[in-house]
């Protein structure tokens, strides 16, 4: 089988639709298909293209595998609503004119969303060769952005809600990654048997590094520190900056407790200004790092952080970090609710408290601290043991290739 998968982040990026497409594209090659991803220059979330690529028309290459199919974009940095939404909608007309007429054959489009202009070049394409579509949804667009109040102009809500549903529609199948996300497409009157759920999950062979990380920790002063790892965007989906007020509650009486944030987002000035401003001498932010570096910082952390903001659509949102995290046998808080809180608390590998309630996210690393240091590892390794249970990439990439083949025999009946 050929497939042609279509998303605006890929490999060597970081982040959750880069892993998700990089390990999904992965083992359907080790089951003897062809894989073809369309896609930008790497350049998320820092808006520099990556070292050893330079920006261009166009660029195909041959990563582990995977036959990659590279084009222009506008390139911004991940924050900026106008820049970034310009630099997705560049997305879809180069991937028409570019990329689209040098696919090898493809028998399905999967086009990933966020963002809809992905969807919409992968359901061009399925079109034009007259192949089935499917649409990936990964995040609820423009729902979040309704909630998170970024886009408040009514017309503009109406012509992307339109937008989203045509694209339903014309889809043969979705695959969403959250039960929560199929229920909600469903009660908007979507058939029941043309939306799957394929989650988010954890490549156990990758994230399994070892555990002592002293180097790492001797470069950042945290020897003898109990870690607290916040990792990825910096975002306004996040709530950060409850995390610096737990912090700023722990300062002065526990000072072996160290918070660090690594990755970079539209709030990380604004986050480094506030600890400044508090004399936060107990956080240390880091640049973004590779996907190698992240399994390093994982590797040193006493215990993980995933935060969401205290909005009702959250509730449906899974974190994939959280996989990742499990898989590295940490210790996680997940100050989350919904689908993601019942996950967590499933895995017997964290505790969950109420999102944006800094005090509670306090009183949990306080419990997590106290704990003993084989209590610790043992709450680690029950994260792992329901990682390679319920969710291994492997098992997902199986379920999604039946999807594909019923998405096919659906295509050549009508």
């Amino acid at each position: 089988m050929n497939i042609a998968y279509y998303s605006h982040y890929f490999s060597p990026e970081i982040g959750a639709p880069s892993a998700r497409i990089h390990n999904l594209a992965t083992q359907w090659l080790h089951m003897g298909n062809h894989v073809q991803v369309v896609t930008c220059f790497p350049n998320h979330p820092t808006g520099r293209i990556y070292p050893g690529y330079r920006a261009g028309r166009y660029l195909r290459e041959d990563f582990e595998g995977i036959d990659v199919h590279r084009h222009w974009t506008y390139v911004t940095p991940n924050k900026g609503f106008v820049k970034k939404t310009l630099g997705h909608f560049s997305y879809w007309p180069a991937a028409a004119l570019i990329s689209g007429p040098r696919l090898l054959a493809p028998d399905v489009a999967i086009g990933s969303s966020p963002t809809l202009f992905a969807a919409m070049a992968a359901a061009g394409l399925a079109k034009r060769r007259q192949i089935p579509f499917i649409m990936e949804v990964r995040d609820l667009w423009p729902a979040i952005f309704v909630e998170l109040g970024i886009i408040r102009n009514r017309q503009l809500i109406r012509w992307l809600e339109r937008l989203e549903m045509r694209l339903y529609h014309q889809a043969t199948k979705i695959v969403v990654v959250t039960e929560a996300f199929r229920t909600k497409l469903i009660e908007r009157s979507l058939p029941e048997k043309k939306v799957w759920t394929i989650s988010n999950g954890a490549d156990l062979e990758f994230w399994n590094a070892p555990r002592d990380k002293s180097d790492l920790r001797t470069r950042y002063n945290l020897d003898n520190r109990f870690v607290v790892l916040y990792i990825g965007a910096h975002g306004i989906s996040h709530a950060l900056e409850r995390v610096l007020d737990s912090a700023s509650e722990l300062k002065e009486d526990f000072p072996g407790i160290h918070f660090l944030f690594v990755g970079e987002g539209a709030e990380k000035e604004k986050l480094m200004q506030s600890a400044s401003q508090r004399k936060l001498t107990n956080v240390t932010f880091i640049d973004p790092v590779s996907k190698v570096e992240v399994r390093d910082f994982y590797a040193l952390a006493d215990v993980c952080l995933v935060p969401l903001r205290n909005i009702p659509l959250f509730e449906t949102f899974v974190p994939s970090k959280m996989f990742e995290m499990m898989a590295m046998s940490r210790p996680i808080i997940g100050s989350v609710r919904g689908e993601a809180a019942r996950i967590l608390s499933q895995s017997g590998a964290a505790q969950v408290v109420e999102p944006e309630d800094s005090r509670a996210l306090t009183r949990a690393l306080l419990d997590v601290y106290h704990l003993p240091d084989d209590a610790r590892r043992e709450m680690g390794e029950r994260g792992r043991e329901f990682v390679a249970r319920y969710y291994s990439r492997p098992a997902q990439a199986r379920k999604y290739l039946e999807v594909i083949e019923a998405a096919m025999a659906e295509y050549q009946d009508r």
